[in-house]
């Protein structure tokens, strides 16, 4: 109960103060690109339901049937010149929070993912994470807020860019989703929120990683290195 009050008092909050911002990117989002303002994508919610997030028109309408389809690249042909702007700022996050005040969404949560992403997950971390609701943000969310660093790394090396994907990256993230159930609370959600705004003004910002005890270390050395994190 007192999460669901903080999810609804937070996101409207932040709808409200943001409302004329908002207005105008909606605006230049209809004048520019493929004049849309929003995109409703697929992702996989609380009790493995499909949902609808709500997400800023960032990226060509059929991105995830183009390219590397549910893997960003940086610098990647598919977004949008004004979606640039807006994923750097990570303003392209923000229609999320109207997610949130209806229930769809929570504050602080495992990320969904959409089907195919989802899919990299082994089945008991699928299992288990979708027995609570996904979050605006969350563990997975800090730690990979830069995941287009790693798949360009990998790129660097040649390697196989889904395979770095499943391989490297998914492990990790269902490991810090799976902690995040383990030990979700009021405490720790309040510590992920600060964490999260800190990280967004100073995107190096690794600090939040002591603010956690407990946690995984990942085995993939590209995921390491590009996390700062040693084993």
């Amino acid at each position: 109960m007192i999460k669901r009050v903080m999810d609804v008092f937070v996101s409207g909050g932040v709808l409200l103060v943001l409302a004329a911002p908002l207005a105008v990117v909606i605006v230049i989002l209809k004048l520019t690109g493929e004049h849309k303002a929003f995109y409703f994508q697929d992702r996989i919610g609380l009790d493995g339901k499909i949902i609808k997030v709500t997400k800023f028109a960032t990226m060509l309408q059929n991105s995830p049937n183009l390219g590397t389809q549910d893997i960003t690249l940086r610098n990647d042909p598919r977004v949008l010149p004004v979606g640039k702007f807006l994923r750097k700022t990570k303003l392209n996050e923000v229609p999320q929070f109207w997610d949130v005040l209806v229930g769809k969404l929570s504050l602080v949560g495992w990320r969904p993912l959409m089907p195919q992403g989802f899919a990299d997950y082994s089945n008991e971390i699928q299992r288990e994470i979708v027995e609570v609701k996904p979050g605006l943000t969350g563990l997975g969310s800090l730690f990979f807020r830069d995941e287009e660093s790693i798949i360009a790394q990998a790129e660097i090396e040649g390697r196989d860019l889904r395979s770095c994907y499943r391989n490297d990256i998914m492990p990790y993230k269902g490991a810090l989703e799976l902690w995040y159930v383990d030990h979700h609370g009021l405490i720790v959600d309040i510590k992920i929120l600060l964490a999260t705004a800190i990280a967004v003004a100073f995107p190096r910002w690794i600090g939040f990683h002591s603010w956690f005890k407990g946690l995984p270390t990942p085995d993939s050395e590209i995921v390491r290195n590009q996390l700062g994190m040693s084993r």
